[in-house]
């Protein structure tokens, strides 16, 4: 499932090619694409035909298109993409939600697609509210729980470490805990916790603040590093708007490389089962903890 970097990177594509620009009609095409919005997709057209979008934001693994009082909010799921192309390209085999503008005529433009191979992504239209964590740009209601990503401005890094200490429960639990730091998932946190020599199983009471902070900073490095290569893709569904791939797999240090040696100390990486899902880490750069072991 995409995280932060690639729906970033998805954002900033966006800005590109839509902000500014006033929608002439959309077209729904699969009802499974705008199942959050509960008045259906007829209602979903009507409400955003002949609004002007602007800045396209972000929050953790969720992005918006904002207009007057209200946004298009999207949730990419695990193949859902937002492409940009000529509106006078044939519809793809996946294509959910048809967006074309007032400046897209017959002579020629490009329209914006929503793409979905397993309809696990979403659209929906919502109200937007003033930010509860304090940010300086109002936020979809659905979303308002959840924390700001640690390359917001309303981030608290204070904050952040005093909720960490907190939690009763593992480290990675809690990197993958939306209320608390959003936009981080399976992916960035295995590598985060690889760099900070952490084990996912690492109990956040106790961790010290320097070890906690060194967390933090290791999913901002990651997650940097993620975003300046474009995102990470193992297959065609993640692409951007221009339907590239992201080449961040080939840095990775620890997800998906199980049995293979650690770039860190050559000790073959380890697989293990984490919540129905994957989880790597380095036996010798990341312990488990005692009471792990002991299980």
């Amino acid at each position: 499932m995409p995280e932060l970097p690639e729906v970033e990177v998805v954002r900033r594509g966006l800005a590109d090619w839509v902000a500014g620009r006033t929608v002439s009609t959309v077209e729904v095409l699969h009802p499974r694409a705008v199942r959050r919005h509960v008045p259906g997709g007829g209602d979903f057209s009507a409400r955003l035909a002949g609004v002007t979008l602007g800045e396209p934001r972000r929050r953790g693994k969720y992005l918006w298109l904002p207009y007057g009082d209200g946004a298009v909010l999207a949730h990419l799921g695990m193949s859902g993409q937002l492409l940009v192309g000529e509106a006078s390209a044939p519809g793809q085999k996946h294509l959910r939600v048809r967006f074309t503008f007032t400046d897209t005529g017959p002579s020629g433009g490009t329209d914006l697609r929503f793409v979905d191979q397993r309809t696990f992504g979403h659209l929906m239209v919502c109200p937007l509210v003033p930010d509860p964590h304090g940010g300086d740009a109002p936020v979809p209601d659905v979303i308002a729980h959840i924390a700001p990503d640690p390359f917001e401005p309303a981030f608290d890094d204070t904050v952040f470490l005093r909720a960490l200490k907190r939690k009763q429960t593992g480290v990675k639990r809690a990197l993958l805990d939306q209320s608390l730091i959003s936009g981080v998932g399976n992916i960035y946190a295995d590598e985060a916790l690889w760099l900070a020599r952490l084990h996912g199983e690492r109990p956040t009471s106790g961790l010290t603040r320097p070890k906690a902070a060194l967390l933090l900073s290791s999913v901002r490095e990651v997650m940097g590093a993620a975003l300046q290569a474009g995102g990470t893709s193992f297959d065609s569904l993640y692409v951007n708007v221009n339907g590239e791939s992201g080449y961040f797999e080939r840095s990775l240090n620890a997800y998906g490389r199980g049995d293979l040696p650690c770039a860190r100390c050559g000790t073959p990486i380890r697989r293990e089962v984490f919540m129905n899902r994957s989880s790597y880490s380095c036996p010798r750069c990341q312990p488990r903890p005692r009471a792990a072991r002991a299980s």
